[in-house]
């Protein structure tokens, strides 16, 4: 006899929970210096396979104009630890703030933690990001680079044609960010060993809502 859908997914939940606990207690600085190796060499792959291969570059390097732009990358690698400390912090108050209002306990270092492997999930769109422009038949432009997200809403509007202040905002509402929220539930559910709906109101009532009030805000105040 088969088994329902829900005992299914059941049995998903669990494992991944059983997962997520075991990569919660990594070391919290040693799991953040694995998260920007891993972020620098996706970086350095978007760049030297895809972005290095445009017409645009290739103009750069053969009229000598290269300087500026190679001072841009470096700054772009470079930058990338502090970025990820600046979000991880941001997201881990908004969040911890939001445990303080509904009681549970958890400590301001263990949710920096679960922010910091929730991070992980933006790392797939930039896999996938590279893979697409690797194997498409066209030449794509720095312009088509920066316009494409995976599994997107951008995908659905026509980017030459869209208003710039919308142009972030579409990007940031995806699939994967919509995941990035059910794996910072899990990780709370699993950290603070409460119930999964109290960490889901937590989640909803502070990142959630924070995220999209900073969206309305982009949209309005964009120049």
């Amino acid at each position: 006899m088969k088994q329902p859908i829900s005992c299914y997914f059941g049995t998903v939940r669990e494992k991944f929970d059983r997962i997520l606990e075991k990569v919660l207690d990594v070391d919290a600085a040693s799991y953040f210096l694995v998260l920007c190796i891993i972020t620098i060499l996706m970086l350095w792959a978007k760049k030297s396979l895809v972005e290095n291969e445009t017409v645009a570059f290739q103009i750069l390097q053969e009229d000598g104009r290269f300087g500026p732009f190679q001072m841009l990358n470096t700054l772009q690698f470079v930058s990338i630890p502090i970025i990820y400390g600046y979000k991880i912090s941001l997201i881990t108050f908004v969040l911890w703030v939001g445990a303080f209002m509904f009681g549970y306990k958890i400590t301001y270092t263990q949710m920096w933690k679960i922010v910091a492997v929730s991070e992980t999930i933006f790392l797939i769109p930039e896999f996938l990001k590279i893979i697409y422009f690797i194997l498409v038949d066209f030449q794509p432009t720095i312009y088509d680079i920066k316009a494409f997200y995976p599994l997107s809403l951008i995908s659905f509007f026509n980017y030459d044609t869209l208003a710039l202040n919308w142009h972030y905002p579409l990007k940031a509402l995806n699939l994967f960010e919509v995941l990035y929220w059910f794996v910072l539930i899990e990780a709370i559910h699993v950290k603070a060993q409460k119930k999964r709906s109290y960490a889901t109101a937590i989640v909803f009532s502070s990142y959630v809502l924070f995220f999209f009030v900073w969206l309305i805000y982009y949209v309005l105040v964009y120049d």
